[in-house]
């Protein structure tokens, strides 16, 4: 698949996101909460590879890494209301890096590999 074509409907969809999101901020948020971007990487996945394992390992790895990033959306609306945007954009991502970093470590006590 082109990477133009990649950039174009990537780019098409963050667009539509945000435009919904200045019109109706509920329809952005229900936009940007669904999967799009994980659907469309099993297609390009499948597409290239017609790899069946694969699209299944990546569902498996994104539905862990879902979890620790759920951090970001939680600690974000708190911040905001002490700090200033971009100041509780990056703690918040620090704090969803954490919690990326404490589920390796659980993945790792457990002897789970996500990367396998």
């Amino acid at each position: 698949m082109p990477y133009l074509w990649k950039i174009l409907l990537s780019g098409l969809l963050i667009f539509a996101i945000t435009e919904a999101t200045k019109r109706m901020g509920f329809l952005g948020a229900l936009l940007a909460s669904l999967p799009f971007i994980s659907l469309i990487s099993m297609v390009w996945i499948y597409w290239e590879s017609k790899d069946t394992q694969k699209v299944a390992a990546f569902s498996v790895q994104v539905f862990w890494f879902v979890i620790p990033s759920l951090g970001l959306f939680a600690s974000l609306p708190w911040l905001l209301g002490r700090f200033s945007f971009f100041a509780s954009l990056g703690l918040s991502s620090m704090v969803a890096l954490l919690l990326y970093g404490a589920m390796l470590g659980i993945f790792k006590a457990i002897g789970y590999d996500p990367f396998s």
